[in-house]
């Protein structure tokens, strides 16, 4: 006989598979065993008696037994019926009247029963086993139960997460707030930044919270980390189709269907189960009897049993109606989590559907707990939690002062780069003044960076920020420089309207693609105290907004990736413009609204497609102008008329195709700041000697020959760069730029360097840019000075 142990094995499947098995399945489950045990019951009874006991007649009447007739004579009645058969003769009978005699469902009782309870219990178990639906399950259960048991579940349920209701709400910015404006007083937070959308709660802002209900070591982070993966993954693949949900209904619907039919026939033929039985065979040639009379000792017994399982399957059926009832009355293919999301403080748990919400449903049968615990891992709030402590894990305080550097501006810079977040030990540097996020998609500013009493700037390069309330306040008023890089028009965070100190703006950008069309930045009018615009992007015309913010503007620096900017009469109304940057926006002449700017001190056309400058005569009415860059351009020539900007210091006109140097030019006498180079010169004017405040000039990459006397005017040249040139030789005269730190004289034809650098005091090995060679032919003593010179500074 089977062992019971392994009759629930059998039922169950799979242990771990029980979980997804409501009580009527567990139900039906234990009737199939008990109608497994009926069967093997019976077959164990058939095998084991003997089936049928055989007498044969010896008073025969119309193919009966029966007794004779009354009527004869009492010495004729026999006193004791005797056979003659032997004992071989009786089981040949026995088995010749079961064969042919005993009705079939009397015989075939118990196979029936295990036939039927074998059905049952594969159409119970068949989802399990399908491929296309065991795989989806095995995997769900798989993964249910790691979340079920995963520490970080304990603790996300364990936190519990009050609804603030106050008068002053604290929300979170982000960047899909709608455009409001409003006149409140200066102290409410919301109110003073422009375009805030106002959230209902703090559940629903997704707040961080920073309170320690319990510690996570970095294991069970990050394998808690790796099952919110996992469920992401499984969801996308799950909510695909309702294959699962359709064979549990078909499998349902066949066991409705063998109810009824085993039912019908059942009832129909249980009756044929009797005790005796009469056999007429014709043997009498091996018995000498035709007519039996037998006995079907089991047949009491098993009558018993169909009655017994007759029962077991109505209840069987009743359940298998009530399952497809169930199934069809209520809308499986949909799981809602309403009543988790009032609970718990993660109200942004998602509705699921098709199979991944029937096998939600099924496990609720089983314990609603298992889904309460599972909706934790699909909840963003409870990931973004884990990352945060995942991510404080990773980043300790040592490890980010390492990476703490120096800019060019000697500031305290720490740039951190795809990130899942900011390590809350970041607003622990209170040195650090400048910060640098790029690529980190998850980013919420919290009221601890009100630590970082040192921030001053603020790079977001694709890095759509959002911010606590408390946090813009602080920003508000210390935050100077920001820096945005931006790929689509949401990754602008409309907060930083609110920054009422932000003197520096960095726009980095598609503004003008056909999916940003409706762009909008009319926020930046709240700026009042902006005074440097930069945008690098691929405007067509300048926005009007930039037009109203340049009234306080001292600096717009426009770099437009080579797309053309045609209307620039707006720049007019920029009179407090003092630097002017128009870069790569395919201009062919100098915009004439830049002359009515009188108060411009630098001017930067760079990378466009000027081909002539002969404007250049307007800017005379420029008196403050000292800088001009018209360097990365088609200039073919100068014109005479540059004489007449007799306050410049600083002139760029490398990258161009000029081929003379106009004498006017040296008209400049304030110059300090003069480079040529990659040009078509071919000589350099003696006029070059009228520029005493020269300190930097560059002809490097032309064709000049030979280097003017008057050059060795200059005294106060720091940097010489003649690099890549055609000269032969070098004038002695080297000896009277006693201020020199820098010569380049390297990709010319020299055979020798003049033994007079020695005088240049300040020149070191470093600053002499030349091959090893042609360095090779000084002296020994001036090689060494030069190389002492490096010594001492190292």
């Amino acid at each position: 006989m089977i062992p019971i142990t392994e009759l629930r094995y059998f039922a169950d499947t799979q242990p771990a598979y029980r979980i997804l098995k409501p009580w009527w399945d567990v139900f039906t489950d234990y009737i199939s065993i008990v109608m497994l045990m009926i069967a093997v019951f019976g077959g164990t009874l058939q095998v084991t008696q003997d089936k049928m006991i055989c007498l044969p007649c010896k008073w025969v009447i119309n193919q009966t037994c029966k007794q004779p007739n009354t009527s004869m004579t009492l010495d004729t009645v026999p006193k004791g019926i005797q056979y003659d058969l032997d004992r071989h003769q009786y089981n040949y009978v026995d088995a010749v009247c079961y064969e042919n005699r005993l009705h079939w469902f009397a015989k075939y009782f118990p196979y029936l029963v295990l036939l039927h309870t074998l059905i049952f219990l594969a159409c119970s178990n068949f989802w399990f086993k399908f491929p296309r639906t065991s795989s989806k399950l095995e995997h769900f259960v798989s993964i249910l139960l790691k979340c079920f048991d995963s520490p970080w579940t304990t603790r996300a349920l364990s936190e519990t997460v009050v609804e603030e209701s106050d008068s002053k709400p604290t929300g979170k910015m982000n960047g899909s707030m709608d455009k409001k404006t409003s006149s409140v007083s200066e102290q409410d937070v919301e109110a003073s930044v422009p375009m805030l959308q106002r959230t209902k709660s703090r559940i629903e802002q997704g707040i961080v919270d920073r309170s320690e209900t319990g510690v996570l070591d970095k294991k069970e982070g990050e394998q808690a980390k790796a099952l919110f993966e996992k469920v992401k993954k499984f969801r996308i693949h799950v909510e695909e189709g309702d294959i699962v949900h359709r064979l549990y209904i078909r499998q349902v619907i066949i066991k409705v269907f063998q109810f009824v039919i085993i039912i019908c026939y059942t009832m129909y033929y249980v009756q044929n189960i009797q005790f005796s039985v009469k056999c007429s065979v014709n043997i009498e040639r091996l018995t000498g009897y035709t007519m039996y009379q037998c006995a079907h000792p089991l047949a009491t017994l098993f009558k018993i049993l169909a009655c017994f399982y007759i029962s077991l399957v109505m209840v069987y059926g009743l359940i298998c109606m009530y399952t497809l009832y169930w199934i069809i009355s209520r809308s499986l293919k949909r799981y809602s989590f309403e009543s988790i999301r009032e609970e718990s403080s993660y109200s942004d748990i998602p509705d699921v559907k098709n199979d991944f919400a029937f096998m939600l449903h099924m496990i609720d049968q089983y314990d609603p707990l298992y889904s309460k615990r599972f909706a934790v891992f699909l909840s963003e709030v409870s990931e973004n939690k884990l990352r945060q402590l995942n991510l404080n894990n990773e980043w300790t305080l040592e490890k980010l002062r390492q990476r703490i550097t120096k800019n060019s501006q000697e500031k305290q810079e720490l740039h951190l780069f795809m990130l899942s977040g900011i390590p809350d030990t970041v607003f622990d540097l209170v040195e650090l003044e400048v910060l640098k996020l790029e690529l980190i998609q998850d980013v919420t500013i919290p009221p601890i960076i009100a630590q970082m009493s040192n921030l001053r700037e603020l790079w977001l390069y694709h890095t759509p920020a959002k911010i606590e309330a408390p946090a813009l306040v602080f920003l508000r008023e210390n935050l100077t420089s920001l820096h945005i890089k931006f790929t689509d028009i949401k990754e602008i965070p409309l907060w930083i309207y609110g920054l009422k100190n932000l003197g520096e703006l960095h726009l980095t950008g598609n503004l003008s693609a056909e999916n940003n069309r409706f762009i909008v930045i009319d926020g930046l009018r709240e700026l009042k105290r902006l005074k440097v615009l930069r945008l690098k992007s691929n405007l067509t015309k300048l926005p009007q907004v930039v037009t109203d913010v340049g009234v306080h503007l001292q600096k717009l620096s426009i770099n437009n990736e080579g797309t053309k900017l045609m209307v620039l009469n707006s720049l007019k109304k920029m009179m407090n413009l003092t630097e002017l940057e128009l870069v790569r926006c395919d201009l062919e002449r100098i915009p004439h609204s830049i002359f009515s700017l009188h108060n411009l001190q630098e001017i930067d056309l760079k990378d466009n497609n000027l081909k002539t400058i002969e404007e250049i005569i307007s800017f005379q009415h420029l008196h403050r102008l000292v800088c001009l860059k018209l360097w990365y351009n088609q200039i073919a020539y100068i014109p005479i008329q540059i004489g007449t900007l007799t306050n410049l210091e600083r002139l760029y006109l490398n990258r161009n195709k000029i081929e003379k140097i106009p004498a006017q030019l040296f008209f400049c006498r304030k110059l300090r700041y003069l480079d040529l180079s990659h040009n078509n010169l071919t000589s350099i004017p003696p006029d070059i000697g009228f520029l005493q405040n020269l300190q930097y000039f560059a002809v490097t990459a032309n064709r000049i020959e030979v280097l003017p006397p008057e050059l060795f005017q200059c005294k106060k040249l720091r940097t010489l760069n003649l690099g890549n040139n055609c000269l032969t030789t070098l004038p002695s005269r080297f000896g009277e730029l006693t201020g020199l730190m820098q010569l380049e004289l390297r990709g010319n034809r020299l055979e020798g360097l003049p033994v007079e650098l020695v005088e240049c005091r300040l020149l070191k090995r470093s600053g002499l840019i030349v091959e090893e060679d042609l360095f090779n032919t000084l002296p020994p003593e001036v090689k060494e000075q030069l190389w002492k010179a490096d010594k001492e500074q190292a």
